[in-house]
């Protein structure tokens, strides 16, 4: 990995924050330095010596070793580079105080200390260990809250995604079966294919237009699941019997578009092959405003082998739920006395 591309994976922070940080400590150090010593004009004038230094080595620290050698795991390179750094910059620093500020370099120490004396070195060394590392702290946490937005930002965008392409798959498969039932209709000459052609332009302005959100109102849905079931009646007839159930108040609930269709869908795969009839019974409750649950049954024919076939409905439903509700949902299906049985309930938003 290049180091260009390790730049742009970490947070730039605006230089007027880096402006409002070195400003702010400098103050801080100035009146300590200048209190501590009732000197101003000789803290004024080694804390510009010493912040100097400090912006340097910080920022050659933050911007070229950790990305050049940590991030390469080239760890000896990189304490031998740091304590380096640290060698010239104490020289650096005993070298201009010596020249601009004053002879005496360790004023706050007891007694007349020594230029380059161990203590001495010791003191400097630690010092700009402490800016350093303080430095670096901050400019890390700021790159690990950044990383951890971006990567929420793309997961959310891959979820986005995930889902469009899931209700993508919903559509087609729709229309796919409902242009065969027109087709059935159409061949038989039968009065009912203009009805099916006005019903279907119907569901095409809600697919087409109206599940374009994230979530629509639940009688929306059930709406749409009365056209779907009219639809069916009218290419089998009174075969097709339904009764929809509502408990509770639902005028205020929204849910995905399209995530109920695929069990309506799949009860007519499982309940009709050839002359077999259809019968559902489709339950809505508002369970204390809490959840959502929704039941359906239909007669199930065990001869019947079209469920097989195109299994996008129930699958794109689960992987659906799993990315908009992930462990806060439960879908249960069985049979139970030639009984096909779908027990949905998810949250309330």
């Amino acid at each position: 990995m290049s180091n260009r591309i390790l730049k742009s994976d970490t947070y730039q922070i605006p230089v007027r924050y880096h402006f409002i940080f070195w400003t702010g400590y400098f103050l801080i150090n100035f009146i300590r330095w200048g209190s501590y010593f009732d000197d101003y004009v000789y803290s004024l004038k080694s804390n510009i010596v010493e912040f100097s230094l400090h912006i340097i080595i910080t920022y050659f620290h933050i911007y070229y070793l950790i990305p050049r050698l940590v991030l390469k795991k080239k760890i000896a390179l990189y304490f031998v580079a740091i304590i380096g750094t640290l060698a010239l910059v104490y020289v650096a620093r005993t070298w201009l105080n010596l020249l601009l500020v004053t002879s005496n370099i360790w004023p706050e120490a007891i007694g007349n200390q020594k230029a380059f004396s161990f203590n001495h070195i010791v003191a400097v060394t630690i010092g700009e260990i402490y800016v350093v590392a303080l430095v670096t702290a901050i400019k890390l946490t700021i790159d690990w809250i950044a990383e951890r937005k971006k990567n929420a930002s793309l997961k959310q965008l891959q979820l986005q995604t995930e889902l469009k392409y899931l209700k993508s798959q919903i559509q087609p498969h729709f229309f796919f079966n409902t242009l065969n039932s027109l087709y059935y209709l159409t061949m038989e000459k039968s009065e009912k294919a203009p009805d099916v052609v006005l019903k279907l332009s119907e569901i095409m302005q809600y697919v087409l237009y109206d599940v374009k959100e994230p979530q629509i109102g639940l009688l929306n849905e059930i709406n749409y699941i009365q056209s779907y079931l009219e639809l069916e009646r009218l290419r089998h007839g009174e075969k097709v019997t339904s009764e929809i159930q509502i408990k509770g108040n639902i005028d205020d609930i929204v849910i995905p578009p399209l995530l109920l269709l695929p069990f309506i869908e799949n009860c007519f795969k499982h309940g009709s092959k050839n002359n077999d009839s259809v019968a559902l019974d489709i339950h809505f409750e508002n369970a204390k405003d809490e959840e959502l649950i929704f039941t359906a049954k239909n007669n199930f024919n065990t001869n019947n082998t079209n469920e097989k076939k195109h299994g996008i409905g129930i699958e794109n439903v689960r992987r659906r739920l799993e990315l908009l509700y992930k462990n806060n949902y439960s879908l249960e299906t069985k049979i139970i006395d030639n009984t096909f049985n779908v027990l949905l309930k998810i949250p309330l938003l």
